[in-house]
């Protein structure tokens, strides 16, 4: 990796597990390019707290899910790098955007499969592969997966099956990148705690007590249980980690 500070690329960065990994990444002295689609006054809160930390941010808008918006959003990443930093890349990229579709394989529409696959498959992909001559050689690749490629739960077959694309491609890229230098790896959480899952667990009651049953350490997960560990993976002391899926779940269905 270059020197001087490091900096961090992170898709769905203004809420969330995005926000907290873009947090603890700016804990341990990164810079972040917080990206967002739509949350703009959110995305520029999370600028602000990194600011405030004495680390460096800029929010950019990119919808992930659409590629024709990739070759104008590195265009104007250029520019951001060479003013914001003095550099021509950065060193972490973090594939975090993502949405939810819960619906039984029988009742999953056309539309619905195709906006997961454009956001956590075909989106993670092509941003990944435009991205490639802007990082860093030794920088590092995270794309999130789920624990619902390891264990079924009825409802989630097309999200889950796209994550299970990402976890092969993972592999991939770093057979193919490994002679740059730069790791590729999965973190796949469990259920968190987020707005992403708040409505389901208001939606089924009983769901609490369900995720507590069937983890080892009894409880749903935070996101600083997510954001810790995809910091850790920007750390030299996980240079030698590669190709590995993560799953930071608590021990759920063990």
């Amino acid at each position: 990796m270059e020197q001087g500070n490091k900096i961090a690329l992170i898709t769905g960065a203004s809420r969330g597990l995005g926000k907290n990994m873009a947090l603890n990444l700016a804990q341990q002295g990164t810079d972040i390019i917080v990206i967002y689609r739509s949350k703009e006054q959110e995305a520029l809160e999370v600028v602000k707290t990194i600011e405030a930390m004495g680390r460096k941010a800029v929010a950019m808008p990119l919808d992930t899910a659409n590629t024709k918006l990739f070759d104008t959003f590195f265009t104007d990443l250029q520019s951001v790098l060479e003013t914001t930093w003095n550099r021509k890349t950065f060193d972490f990229l973090i594939n975090n955007a993502g949405i939810d579709a819960n619906s039984k394989f029988t009742d999953t529409t056309e539309e619905d499969f195709d906006a997961l696959m454009n956001v956590h498959f075909k989106g993670v992909y092509f941003l990944t592969q435009k991205a490639l001559p802007y990082i860093a050689d030794n920088g590092r690749i995270i794309n999130l997966s789920t624990g619902l490629t390891r264990f079924a739960t009825p409802g989630y077959a097309a999200y889950a099956s796209m994550k299970g694309a990402i976890e092969v491609l993972t592999k991939y890229l770093a057979k193919e990148l490994g002679h740059r230098g730069i790791t590729v790896n999965i973190v796949a959480p469990g259920i968190i705690h987020t707005d992403f899952t708040e409505r389901a667990f208001k939606a089924h009651e009983g769901l609490e007590a369900q995720i507590n049953s069937i983890t080892a350490l009894g409880r749903a997960g935070e996101p600083q249980d997510i954001g810790a560990v995809v910091a850790f993976l920007c750390t030299e002391g996980a240079r030698w980690i590669n190709a590995q899926r993560i799953e930071a779940s608590g021990g759920m269905n063990l």
